[in-house]
């Protein structure tokens, strides 16, 4: 094996004696910059980083342009979280809670709920959905409950977030597994299930590899980078405001004084005063009907 590791990126990789599959994601800048001045209790910010190592992982098997988003929602004190990622990796997303969320297993947590995949590709006519319960303690096991019922292959996740980092190992049973070895995949989810979490945040992944399966034989792909993509859309959001008409769009001026649109999922705010609303109607800025 040789060291490909990118510190902030997804590595595939193939136990080829044993048809397994898997890969290792690790975020570190990407996952600091997605949590800053948000203020999440760490109970949230844990589940939100483990979250978004999964998305990573699952959208860098993505064959064509597109973007995957998965939204967990549930009636517990944190009611919803949304990670989307597309093709060249870029992910963004946010959490909504309660203030001062208290330590807990995810179905606590989270309570009765749903895990919904969509997936946006653009020459499709419309987005492909998924839903699934949500099931498990961990996102982990939700996840595995997940792609178990999606692609029919037995999956294992093994994630840990903390504050500077979200890291998770992925392994995949496929469908000749049995046949190379009747025992290969027993043996592989035994020999992973002792990681301690603070191996898989501070090894990099050939030592991490190295140190969970001495006697297998690895095959580790070139690292995927991953980054937190949110930049601004100043556009989107005129044309959003534009489409409210200027009655409706003044008569919010005039009762609040300026015009807030929040983005959550960027943690961004679009302020509009009165100067900038009426640039915004003004005849030559008007978009032209052809």
């Amino acid at each position: 094996m040789s060291d490909q590791t990118s510190r902030d990126g997804v590595q595939r990789l193939l136990f080829e004696d044993l048809d397994i599959r898997g890969a290792v994601v690790r975020l570190e800048t990407s996952w600091q910059a997605m949590q800053a001045g948000r203020d999440y209790a760490p109970a949230v910010a844990g589940i939100l980083g483990e979250m978004t190592a999964v998305a990573s992982l699952i959208a860098a098997q993505l064959k064509q342009p597109g973007r995957l988003t998965f939204q967990m929602r549930g009636n517990g004190p944190i009611s919803m979280l949304v990670i989307d990622c597309n093709e060249r990796l870029e992910f963004r997303g946010t959490a909504r809670a309660e203030a001062n969320v208290a330590p807990g297993t995810v179905d606590e947590l989270m309570g009765h709920g749903q895990l919904m995949l969509t997936l946006d590709i653009p020459q499709a006519r419309e987005p492909y959905r998924s839903f699934v319960p949500l099931e498990g303690a961990t996102v982990a096991e939700v996840f595995e409950h997940y792609l178990e019922q999606s692609e029919q292959q037995a999956s294992r996740l093994y994630l840990v977030a903390s504050p500077t980092a979200a890291v998770g190992l992925f392994l995949q049973k496929m469908p000749d597994t049995d046949t190379k070895d009747t025992d290969g995949w027993n043996r592989l989810q035994q020999l992973a299930a002792t990681i301690k979490p603070e191996e898989l945040l501070g090894l990099d992944t050939e030592t991490l590899l190295a140190r969970i399966f001495p006697e297998e034989t690895v095959r580790l792909y070139p690292a995927k980078p991953v980054s937190y993509s949110c930049p601004e859309d100043w556009d989107k959001v005129r044309e959003m405001v534009r489409s409210l008409g200027q009655a409706e769009v003044e008569a919010i001026l005039q009762e609040h004084g300026e015009i807030l649109i929040k983005d959550d999922i960027c943690n961004r705010e679009y302020r509009f005063d009165a100067e900038a609303i009426a640039d915004l109607f003004a005849p030559e800025n008007r978009p032209t009907l052809h």
